[in-house]
């Protein structure tokens, strides 16, 4: 029996762009339709991609990547240009709220509707009813038509529905964003149990962390094409630090500049060379090690200092140490020098960083050389805490609650 759930073989996905609605007209009246009116637009461009039974896949990318139009042709409700799918099994998925559902129908009815676009007759759909009604808690709601819902209630009715007719594929696509979280908490626990089973889940979310929390891998979707796909964890760091660094890019250049107008640059004592780093990138709490060589053209007369700053995408000043505050001296006398500054065992966590660089004289009173953004490290972590760093912790249960309670 196939290991594989689906396989995707060079899948584009191409639309027919106009400029305006009578170059459509034009298009179809010329002569053997020789003369386009149109460009084309892929929503997909080549993707290849293949999915084991029992993976859970998170999808992610900007709006617009194509990641809903993956998952459409998917579940067949879209058919791809070029290239071929294959999907062994029953695939139940949630889309876009209202997907599927008649708006005229009660909830009661929509759910019997879908249960037969999946193949199920009546009396399979009497036997599953109750459980799927339990699920979506939505009161006397079930009996009224669903365009008088909320979107929460909406999508608590889609998410029953598709969780309860035993699908060995789920598709979950931005829905749970609308639910309130005690929802969403009793969604991924639903979520959970389905994987546990050995089944296959494709989900689609903007909020990364719920991909990363529940996915074991993760494709990353860009411009209609497959960026990467691999470990989840991995993955969404390396997007989010791009996400931003691309919202950050002219932020960046402007910050860049007003250091350098509103700091005293006397490039006539000295000047950063060169700043080597042995790796630029690195897993959690590998050593750092960076060399930097500065010159001086004449002998100081206060004590020199190097300065490195660790930042993050946004600027968002991290640490940053220098040979005055550490009481580690340097030489100040005419000539090239070297120094090399090490963090062992570097506790940052996955994401892209910036390193600054400055050289100073007078307690950084005087502003000799600075480099902003001298380099850029990008630091690979295993999912195991959250936030910028690590800090070495521990627990200790005080009391219990229970225990008290049961008179232990």
């Amino acid at each position: 029996m196939s290991e594989t759930a689906i396989k995707i073989e060079h899948v584009s996905k191409v639309y027919r762009l106009y400029h305006k609605p009578l170059d459509r007209v034009k298009e179809s009246m010329s002569f053997f339709r020789k003369k386009e009116f149109h460009h084309k637009f892929y929503a997909l461009n080549d993707i290849s991609l293949e999915i084991k039974k029992g993976e859970s896949i998170g999808i992610i990318g900007k709006n617009g990547s194509g990641k809903s139009t993956l998952l459409k042709i998917i579940s067949s409700v879209l058919t791809q240009t070029e290239g071929q799918v294959f999907v062994d099994g029953r695939v139940s998925a949630l889309l876009e709220l209202g997907t599927g559902f008649n708006p005229e129908y009660t909830g009661i009815e929509n759910i019997y509707a879908n249960g037969l676009i999946m193949g199920y007759s009546k009396a399979e759909m009497d036997d599953r009813l109750d459980n799927i009604v339990k699920f979506a808690d939505i009161g006397e709601y079930i009996h009224q038509p669903v365009k008088t819902y909320s979107s929460g209630m909406f999508a608590r009715l889609a998410f029953a529905t598709a969780i309860n007719v035993d699908p060995e594929i789920l598709i979950v696509d931005e829905v749970l964003a609308v639910g309130d979280a005690k929802f969403q908490i009793k969604c991924i626990n639903k979520m959970e149990e389905f994987k546990a089973a050995g089944k296959t889940v494709l989900f689609v979310s903007h909020t990364l962390e719920q991909i990363k929390r529940f996915c074991t891998k993760c494709a990353w979707i860009d411009k209609g094409n497959l960026r990467v796909f691999g470990d989840a964890s991995h993955i969404i760091d390396e997007y989010e630090s791009e996400m931003l660094r691309e919202a950050m890019e002219q932020k960046a250049l402007e910050d860049k500049e007003n250091i350098l107008s509103e700091m005293e640059v006397d490039a006539n004592l000295g000047k950063i060379k060169a700043v080597v780093c042995e790796k630029k990138e690195l897993n959690t709490f590998d050593d750092f090690i960076l060399d930097i060589e500065y010159e001086l053209f004449d002998d100081l007369k206060s004590d020199a200092l190097v300065g490195v700053a660790f930042y993050t995408i946004d600027r968002q000043y991290i640490f940053g140490p220098n040979t005055y505050l550490d009481k580690f001296e340097i030489p100040s006398t005419k000539g090239i020098h070297r120094v090399r500054y090490a963090v062992p065992r570097l506790p940052l966590l996955g994401g892209e960083y910036e390193v600054d660089i400055g050289l100073f004289a007078n307690r950084s009173i005087v502003n000799l050389d600075y480099e902003n953004n001298a380099l850029m490290i990008k630091v690979k972590a295993d999912y195991f805490t959250e936030g910028l760093v690590h800090m070495d912790h521990q627990w200790e249960m005080l009391q219990s609650g229970e225990g008290e309670k049961n008179g232990k």
